[in-house]
């Protein structure tokens, strides 16, 4: 089935093109091309090994790629000069798979990890910090588990919840880019569903999303639009709207047997 070409109306929010990351005779990425809009969610969809993780590693700034260009909101960026900080400038924020709250300290305090805000004479101001964090936890994201509030600690929440906490602070600092990098894995069925729920107000707030994923009926009760990546070339894209899950896992099985007989011929 043929893709459709995604609306380009809006500026996107950050592009790739010509993406390639060798490590040593491994090559990673062979020419990605990616673009997300905003007021998007994108899907990436890839088995272990596609390339899905060295993607977000390059849009985080954690590694610079052997060749290829990236423009964020239509400016270029010069990757000798681009890390991770300099990510968090231009507005993209990631949510990882692993842990990423302390367990012992109360959630305003993950909130705000890295970030405190100080008073006028420099110290941390924790009556600022608790506000903002309550109102984010309520408002933006909407938690309304029983017990859970700003003095939480974060061992006490679920996985869901814990996704949730992550989600609301990259919204906070202003993010115009969530990567979330498989938020699902491991989660049971109910969390899976908070988390949905949680990836929902991103798009609602304006803002865009990439979701790395390789659950494929995740992805695809959320994303806009879909890649399919293999091997570290993105082999296909697919509308929402065009495939069911089913057609689309079909096609990536496809996609993945197609590749295994091009190297064999190769």
């Amino acid at each position: 089935m043929a893709s459709r070409e995604a609306d380009t109306t809006e500026r996107p929010v950050v592009e790739l093109e010509r993406i390639t990351k060798r490590y040593g005779k491994v090559q990673a990425l062979d020419g990605v091309d990616l673009r997300v809009g905003s007021n998007e969610i994108l899907g990436l969809i890839g088995d272990n090994g596609a390339g899905k993780s060295t993607i977000i590693k390059i849009l985080t700034g954690v590694e610079r790629p052997s060749a290829g260009t990236m423009r964020i909101k239509g400016a270029p960026i010069d990757f000798g000069a681009y890390g991770v900080r300099e990510a968090h400038d231009h507005g993209i924020e990631t949510v990882y798979q692993q842990k990423s709250l302390g367990d012992k300290q109360p959630l305003w305090r993950n909130f705000f990890v890295g970030r405190n805000l100080t008073n006028s004479w420099g110290f941390i101001d924790v009556k600022r910090q608790k506000e903002l964090a309550n109102d984010v936890l309520k408002g933006a994201i909407g938690f309304r588990g029983v017990g859970i509030d700003v003095d939480a600690t974060a061992g006490n929440l679920s996985g869901g919840e814990r996704q949730g906490i992550c989600i609301g602070r990259a919204m906070h600092f202003d993010a115009d880019l969530i990567i979330l990098d498989e938020p699902t894995v491991a989660l049971a069925v109910k969390e899976v569903g908070k988390v949905l729920s949680f990836i929902e107000t991103i798009k609602s707030s304006g803002r865009a999303c990439l979701y790395v994923e390789h659950n494929l009926a995740h992805v695809h009760a959320m994303a806009d639009r879909m890649l399919i990546i293999d091997r570290g070339r993105i082999v296909a894209q697919v509308m929402r709207d065009e495939m069911s899950v089913r057609e689309l896992t079909e096609h990536f099985l496809e996609l993945q047997r197609a590749g295994e007989r091009e190297e064999q011929h190769a």
